[in-house]
């Protein structure tokens, strides 16, 4: 068999391809996420919006437009507002994206508002006193007849599904009541305002195709937008001139460029980065430490700071670690069965092998001592166990010598 001899250029070449090939990879899964992004934020603006008046499903309002114009009402749908003429207008922001000065000039022109929203941007652009406080969504009705609106009063009762306000201005007059107490809030708010009055209205439930018919909600409908012979039913959306403007658009022209331009500068950083990177390079230490003074320099440490517990320690980690490789145990043996191991292989029990290897804490400079010592004792018992090896001379030299009664010999 031939061995195949591989030119170290060829290796580097490898290399190279494969950082590239890594890098090139990174910025492909950029741009498939920027791509995905983009077709998610499209889809979502295109998404059907509640109450839209030309939705025919349940979230819609295509019905209410359709008796509307049956009862003689001009409705129109725009989301412009060159296209708002007077008259009563309803304002659909549920996006709160509507410019104060749009509102303004929408109050001032338009005898009845109906407002429908929870952004506390819209309300103030209003100028409504009033805040968003709770949701309600449990298909219960709640009376109107106590409204001191004689069009909401007629209608007795509505559905009060939607968005319930406290309100702090005493001129204004509230209806549709949910809740007691603290808890109370108000789904119908009416104020006065330059050209006429405005209507807030949180009970968007009566407006719903699916809910309209429920209750008193189409009289109320038809009592807040059939009272003039045309209504405009207003949708501001985001980016247009009838809009706030957005982030986006608050910035300098020269910002996307920027953002671009350093996005470019941080692929091709990464990418010159990633090419200078190369083998690992053992490094020749200018002083080499003996293993002696880093041992000596660490138990002076341990013995500034009292930490005779973490010292003895050490010495246990590093028993049970030679321990382990003189029986042949693997690497990753854990303590427990280095310790029943060790037992087996002494000949002493679990538990006091245990209390040499694993112990407790250290109380003073004695115990410290003497758990080292017995360290030493228990792996020259293991050594002798792994070996084979009787015990040595130093043992042998410790152990007195036995003595006997010879005849004659004087006590």
């Amino acid at each position: 068999m031939s061995a195949v001899a591989v030119a170290p250029g060829t290796r580097a070449r490898d290399g190279r391809g494969l950082r590239i090939g890594f890098w090139v990879a990174i910025v492909l899964v950029g741009l498939l996420l920027a791509a995905l992004t983009a077709v998610v934020q499209g889809t979502g603006q295109t998404a059907e919006q509640p109450l839209d008046p030309d939705s025919a499903r349940a979230g819609g309002a295509k019905a209410l437009v359709r008796v509307l114009e049956q009862r003689g009402t001009d409705v129109r749908a725009t989301d412009r507002l060159r296209e708002v003429d007077g008259g009563t207008v309803l304002v659909d922001d549920a996006r709160g994206v509507i410019a104060p000065e749009t509102a303004r000039e929408i109050v001032r022109g338009a005898a009845h508002v109906v407002l429908l929203t929870s952004s506390p941007a819209t309300l103030a652009a209003f100028d409504v006193d009033a805040e968003p406080a709770a949701s309600v969504s449990d298909g219960a009705t709640t009376s109107t007849r106590r409204c001191a609106v004689p069009g909401i009063a007629a209608a007795g009762s509505v559905t009060a599904d939607g968005v319930g306000f406290t309100v702090d201005d005493l001129s204004a007059t509230t209806c549709a009541p949910t809740g007691s107490g603290a808890d109370q809030v108000w789904g119908i708010v009416r104020t006065e305002t330059r050209g006429g009055d405005l209507t807030l209205v949180g009970t968007t439930a009566a407006f719903r195709n699916d809910t309209v018919t429920t209750a008193g909600n189409a009289a109320l409908a038809l009592n807040l937008l059939g009272t003039d012979d045309a209504l405009t039913w207003y949708t501001p959306v985001p980016g247009t001139p009838d809009a706030a403007p957005s982030l986006g658009e608050l910035a300098p022209p020269w910002v996307p460029s920027a953002l671009v331009l350093l996005g470019a500068v941080a692929v091709a950083a990464a990418v010159w980065r990633g090419r200078r990177l190369g083998p690992l390079v053992v490094e020749r230490l200018p002083v080499v430490v003996r293993a002696s003074e880093t041992t000596e320099g660490r138990a002076r440490l341990y013995a500034r700071t009292r930490d005779r517990t973490h010292a003895l320690d050490t010495l246990r980690i590093a028993a049970v670690r030679r321990s382990a490789r003189q029986l042949g145990l693997p690497r990753s043996a854990h303590v427990d069965d280095v310790v029943r191991a060790v037992a087996r292989a002494t000949g002493r029990s679990d538990a006091d092998v245990g209390a040499v290897l694993v112990g407790g804490a250290t109380a003073d400079d004695a115990a410290l001592v003497a758990g080292a010592a017995a360290l030493d004792d228990l792996e020259r018992a293991v050594r002798r166990a792994a070996t084979g090896e009787r015990g040595s001379t130093a043992d042998a030299a410790a152990t007195p010598p036995k003595t006997t009664d010879r005849p004659g010999a004087r006590p």
